[in-house]
């Protein structure tokens, strides 16, 4: 079936692949479907519900049909359309949802039971009798469910992710976008082109129109080799943009050339996070088909993919084809296969009004009504003004119009917008902030407004990018008017197909607006139209047609359906690439990482951190051991602890301080700028989400911080408070955890020890206590906290997180000079009890503020979150468990977290259950254990006794209750 002297492929480079266990051959540049189509392989895939014989349809990634899976073993990929499947040496290929084989599928046999089958079946079939549903029903169904499968085999995380950013992100690569990129790109803007496709010109390649008196496809890949060399544009082709999302953010899905992915180790795929400050939207459109009886067969294609498959690929899609639309497209298909010498056997055009000069049979005003053939197409039939007459043909080419790929600028939630005159939904202004629409997605469907579209769109992209526009104007080429006349479905004897893929009927659209599914939404649940892989990329408007004269509604006012992410297909395994065994949780580490290895320390996860627990010296055979001389060190000297992982959120705007009010129960719109001060927040039932500090930078600049565990969890807080709650108020939060690299300084020589290294010294009238402020380290600007988690006079030292590790590992020399030196987790731990300072050992979830003893902190004159549920009396009871202190005083003086707490003589079983343990350790400052916990009245029995039973680790221990603060309650060595 190819074409001599047609197409883009190389001739020169013959390629071997496999389908269904047949060899074939193809050239590079094919497409497995074109390769298919080249070697006469007509029917390639079964349809989902009545397993019918479907053919290739399209030449894009909205194919429904050609779905096939490739590769083998733990390699195979399911559902993979073979109109993007680029050939290559040794391809192995097969159909899907067939059993045994394509060509004797016995799951034919549903077809003959479609009367029974038809929309929302399953909700009507399966109800009786009710014991069947587990036994019977489920079963069955789950295995009928799905397309291709999965090997079950453990596959090699073949895929990767990447970021990117730009001035301008192009998202397609035809003649709209090349010109947007290349206006761009003239100004010195950094450019971004993606291209799904394996090359760059869209409709120019599959066309044979000229652009500034040449081929569209050699003008395209001229302009195409003028950006890819130049420094600033970046061309991403094999990349389609999968969504849009808030702030100029973009996901894409890079597939790797096959010569690339191939090769060991090489990645199959990359998913990318693109940030762009503006973005032209030049994807193009996408054929619709006409509804007709057995419209489902083998040959039935779309009339721009028989244009694109003789003359890019070079292939004729039949012997002799027959030509229907509602459009010029139609006229355009006729005119490329007689230029090949493919016999046309009929042009329909359901324009009573039409004209032709082309010298093949007309029919105008007539329209196919029918097919016939078994496993392919066959026969043709038309219904004109005479009566019904049957055409011989082995391809049928349809065009009822172009839909613009208005996809990615409803991704925030907007709908397109129904334009009469084209037929067609057009993309709403402004639904994406910095998104321009351009070419056939903006509803310009000639060659010539296309570029013209695309270069206005890319001239006011400059415009908002602040960059002077270069002169520059759009090369000539044909600009036909588009004209179309409305036509959804053609009356006629037998199934008329909507979702091919879903094996949707025109009748179970009507059977769900009779049953008065009638919203679009239910219709689409209802029959399960778009719900497949391809989303009903060619059939969703069609659908909507006929649901619209099914309720005697407009178009327009029927509306369509939600458009949501991903525009194509992604591998799971490349949204979570380097998401598997180690890389299944993100690691963590701090810019003191390296140093922390290099002086023996073990690393402990904390919120997905690492972070030392302790720093072994010479003849420290036991963790306690170094944990004691770490406790000693920073209680006498001075130690040093990286804080970076401590969540670090900047809040800045007129509306910051109320917000900090409304989320804390405290009140901070009080607090004067260089100070910092404590704060509790709660969740919305009452229940304590997290605390930390907040400093207030400038009168409308804070930084709060937040525990290392909760940081994720308070920020996703904050932007729902603020996205939800209080939409109206004027502020920016962003999270800064990763920008900073901050360094606790603790211990009596802290101050002296800070002087030693800081431009300019520090001191206490200065900078009191619960202080901050801007301060300088060689010449690099930091920030300075007095702010204390030990206990002792402290401070905290924020750098810029490329100094993170030089400025660690000058503190550390310093500190151990004066006697100290680095202090990891388990030293702070046993510091952070000894004073009764919580971590979420302690605030769980499960407790609230008056459990932990900051009811106080509750503010009484103004509103808080969860401050209305912390009131009721259930959580105010002083019957609840409330934290206390504890200390061993029987014979056996160990103390474990996770014990649980009983009256010194009841028995330790549930009933009698008074409390447990949330933290313990020994204090080498008291010199005994301590510990935490929550206790029933806890503290209204301070100095009673009571029994710590840990039943799993057979410990049982006699305490005394104790105030939380065990070391310096007045806290003078803090303040000092």
């Amino acid at each position: 079936m190819r074409i001599e002297g047609r197409g883009l492929i190389d001739r020169d480079r013959a390629v071997n692949f496999y389908f269904d266990g047949h060899r074939y051959q193809g050239f590079e540049g094919d497409t497995l479907a074109s390769a298919l189509m080249a070697n006469g392989v007509r029917m390639v895939a079964r349809s989902f519900k009545y397993h019918r014989p479907r053919g290739v349809m399209t030449a894009g990634s909205e194919e429904p049909n050609a779905l096939v899976t490739v590769g083998l073993g733990p390699a195979q990929e399911p559902n993979l359309r073979a109109t993007v499947v680029e050939v290559s040496e040794g391809l192995w290929a097969r159909s899907q949802n067939r059993w045994p084989t394509l060509g004797l599928d016995l799951l034919a046999v549903n077809d003959l039971f479609a009367p029974f089958l038809g929309a929302g079946f399953y909700y009507k079939t399966f109800m009786w009798p009710r014991a069947f549903w587990e036994r019977v029903y489920e079963p069955l169904i789950r295995r009928a469910a799905g397309l291709g499968a999965l090997s079950g085999e453990p596959a090699e995380d073949r895929h990767e992710r990447a970021f990117a950013h730009c001035d301008l992100l192009v998202i397609g690569g035809g003649p709209a976008g090349l010109m947007a990129a290349r206006a761009a790109a003239e100004a010195g803007a950094d450019v971004i082109l993606a291209e799904e496709d394996t090359r760059l010109g869209g409709r120019l390649l599959a066309e044979t129109d000229e652009v500034d008196g040449l081929p569209g496809a050699e003008w395209a890949a001229e302009v195409a080799a003028e950006l890819a060399a130049m420094p600033n544009v970046r061309v991403m082709t094999r990349c389609a943009v999968t969504g849009v999302y808030d702030q100029g953010t973009y996901g894409a899905f890079e597939r790797m050339a096959p010569g690339v992915a191939d090769r060991p180790g090489a990645p199959g795929g990359c998913f990318w996070r693109i940030v762009a400050r503006c973005a032209v939207l030049a994807a193009g459109a996408l054929e619709r088909p006409v509804t007709f009886a057995d419209n489902d067969r083998p040959g039935v294609m779309m009339a721009g993919a028989v244009r694109a498959y003789v003359n890019r690929w070079g292939v004729a899609p039949g012997r002799s084809i027959v030509v229907f639309g509602n459009n010029d497209s139609a006229h355009r298909t006729v005119a490329d296969l007689q230029e090949a010498g493919v016999h046309v056997a009929a042009l329909v055009d359901a324009r009573s009004y039409a004209r032709s000069d082309l010298d093949v049979p007309f029919y105008p005003g007539a329209q196919v009504c029918g097919t016939s053939g078994r496993r392919g197409l066959e026969a043709v039939t038309i219904a004109t003004a005479k009566g019904e007459e049957r055409i011989a043909a082995d391809c049928l080419a349809v065009s009822g119009g172009w839909n613009p790929s208005v996809h990615l600028v409803c991704h925030m939630g907007a709908r397109p917008v129904w334009d009469a005159e084209r037929q067609a939904f057009l993309p709403p202004d402004g639904a994406v902030p910095g998104l321009r629409v351009a070419g056939a997605a903006a509803g310009v469907f000639s060659t010539r407004g296309c570029l013209e579209s695309g270069l206005a769109e890319g001239l006011r992209a400059l415009r908002d990018l602040g960059l002077e526009a270069p002169d520059i104007a759009a090369p000539m080429a044909g600009d036909q008017p588009y004209d179309i006349f409305p036509l959804w479905q053609v009356p006629g004897r037998g199934r008329a197909w909507l979702d091919f893929q879903n094996d949707v009927t025109v009748k179970d659209v009507e059977l769900a607006a009779a049953e008065n599914f009638r919203s679009v939404e239910h219709m689409k649940r209802y029959t399960t139209q778009g719900m497949a892989p391809d989303q009903g990329k060619n059939s969703n408007v069609s659908a909507l047609a006929v649901l619209a004269e099914a309720t005697g509604q407009g178009i327009a006012e029927t509306g369509t359906t939600t458009f949501r992410p991903p525009y194509v297909s992604v591998p799971i395994a490349a949204l979570g690439a380097g998401g598997r065994g180690k890389g299944f949780a993100p690691e963590r580490l701090t810019t003191s990482h390296a140093e922390t290895l290099r002086r023996g320390a073990p690393t402990i996860e904390a919120g997905l951190w690492h972070r030392p627990g302790y720093f072994p010296r010479k003849g420290e055979d036991h963790w306690r051991q170094s944990c004691d001389r770490e406790v000693a060190m920073v209680r006498e000297a001075a130690g040093i602890c990286d804080v970076s992982t401590l969540g670090k959120i900047d809040i800045q705007g007129p509306d910051a301080a109320r917000f900090l009010d409304f989320v804390y129960t405290n009140t901070f719109s009080t607090l004067k700028p260089g100070r910092v001060r404590y704060g509790l927040m709660l969740r919305e039932d009452g229940h304590v989400m997290d605390d930390g500090t907040c400093a207030r930078l400038g009168e409308q600049h804070y930084l709060m911080t937040t525990t290392t565990a909760a940081a994720g969890q308070v920020m996703r807080h904050l932007e729902f408070v603020h996205q939800c709650l209080r939409p109206d108020w004027d502020l920016r939060m962003v999270s800064v955890t990763e920008q900073w690299a901050q360094f606790a300084v603790a211990g009596p020589k802290s101050r002296d020890l800070l002087n030693g290294v800081l431009d300019a010294p520090v001191g206490d009238e200065a900078f009191p206590y619960m202080s901050c402020g801007a301060v300088s380290i060689g010449g690099v600007a930091g920030r300075l906290f007095r702010i204390s988690f030990s206990g002792e006079h402290a401070y905290e030292i924020a750098v810029p997180a490329r100094y993170g590790a030089a400025l660690f590992a000058e503190l550390v020399e310093e500190a151990e000079a004066v006697g100290g030196g680095a202090y990891g987790m388990e030293a702070l731990n046993v510091l952070r009890i000894e004073k009764g300072f919580i971590t979420h050992a302690e605030i769980h979830g499960r407790v609230t503020a008056f459990d932990i003893g900051m009811a106080r902190m509750v503010s009484a004159g103004k509103d808080c979150i969860g401050k209305a549920a912390a009131a009721r009396s259930g959580l105010v009871d002083d019957a609840r468990e409330q934290l206390v202190g504890l200390r061993p005083v029987g014979a056996v003086r160990e103390l474990l977290a996770g014990a649980h707490l009983f009256d010194e003589a009841a028995e330790a079983v549930s009933d009698n259950d008074q409390g447990y343990v949330t933290s313990a350790c020994y204090s080498p400052t008291l010199g005994h254990v301590i510990g935490m916990g929550f206790l029933k009245h806890g503290r209204a029995r301070i100095g009673e006794r009571v029994r710590a039973v840990d039943h799993l680790r057979g410990s049982e221990t006699i305490c005394e209750v104790q105030d939380i603060v065990q070391f310096d309650p007045e806290g003078g060595r803090l303040r000092g």
